[in-house]
């Protein structure tokens, strides 16, 4: 099952933060990461998110098992740059036949891989600290957003466990009928392909009729709606985001003191 709950310290100092802070300092880190591909920029920000995780009240063990498939990702990444990589730009470092690995390909590699777990790794964060109801009710109340939207989108966000425990269902339904892949790899593929239709249609209709229930319960009557928990945006929010500017101008700075900066665009 896919977790959607929290795992932090409800009392941790920065799992306390508005949740709207939270997404805009995790925006604020993402944009400025994007605007370079060379590897001190994120390495400097994975740092200090690394460093700050105890004070939003989350084990290393906990963050490490929701942020593995993150990690696979960049890996995947690195490698493939690194035996693919069109430009073989810099002195030679290692060469194994047709594979030749020069400093500005591992340069290119390690940084694009790092810059993909940090603009990742503070989204991993903010959802790993924030209860979603908090989430909906502090973009209704602090950001103004439609609450159709927002309710709609936290209805959504309940159902993606449901998912998973769908896919296994159909998984192992078609089994008990007989229907396996085996070590085929085409098979598995067609399977793959007819069990995500399968869970594609039955989400298509579960979201229908969950919008049928919401306008019937008056969620798009256009009335303004109470709010049960009161979402309120401090000094301390406004400091952690200020925290998220002044992280990524560092970060960048750094880059271009030690003349590594690589601008995105060019």
């Amino acid at each position: 099952m896919i977790p959607h709950q929290p795992i932090a310290a409800p009392d941790a100092p920065l799992a306390r933060r508005n949740p709207v802070a939270k997404v805009a300092a995790a925006l604020v880190l993402s944009v400025a990461l994007i605007a370079t591909v060379d590897p001190v920029t994120p390495a400097v920000a994975i740092g200090f998110q690394l460093a700050v995780v105890p004070l939003f009240g989350v084990r290393y063990s906990a963050l490490a098992r929701r942020a593995w498939p993150l990690l696979l990702s960049a890996l995947g990444i690195f490698g493939t740059l690194l035996l693919f990589a069109a430009e073989r730009t810099g002195t030679l470092l290692w060469q194994a036949g047709p594979v030749e690995v020069t400093t500005g390909v591992l340069g290119t590699a390690l940084g694009m891989a790092l810059r993909v777990v940090a603009v990742a790794l503070p989204g991993v964060l903010v959802f790993a600290t924030t209860d979603p109801t908090d989430l909906a009710d502090a973009l209704v109340q602090n950001v103004k957003a439609p609450p159709r939207f927002a309710i709609g989108a936290l209805a959504a966000f309940r159902l993606v466990p449901l998912l998973a425990v769908e896919w296994q269902m159909v998984s192992l339904a078609r089994r008990a009928r007989g229907i396996e892949a085996g070590r085929n790899p085409l098979a598995r593929l067609r399977l793959f392909g007819s069990t995500a239709f399968t869970l594609l249609v039955g989400a298509i209709r579960r979201g229908t009729r969950l919008a049928a229930a919401m306008d019937a319960r008056g969620f798009d009557s256009g009335v303004p709606r109470t709010a049960a928990r009161r979402q309120r945006f401090g000094a301390a929010d406004a400091a952690l985001i200020a925290g998220a500017v002044l992280l990524a101008g560092a970060a960048l700075g750094l880059s271009v003191a030690l003349g590594t900066f690589r601008p995105l665009l060019r």
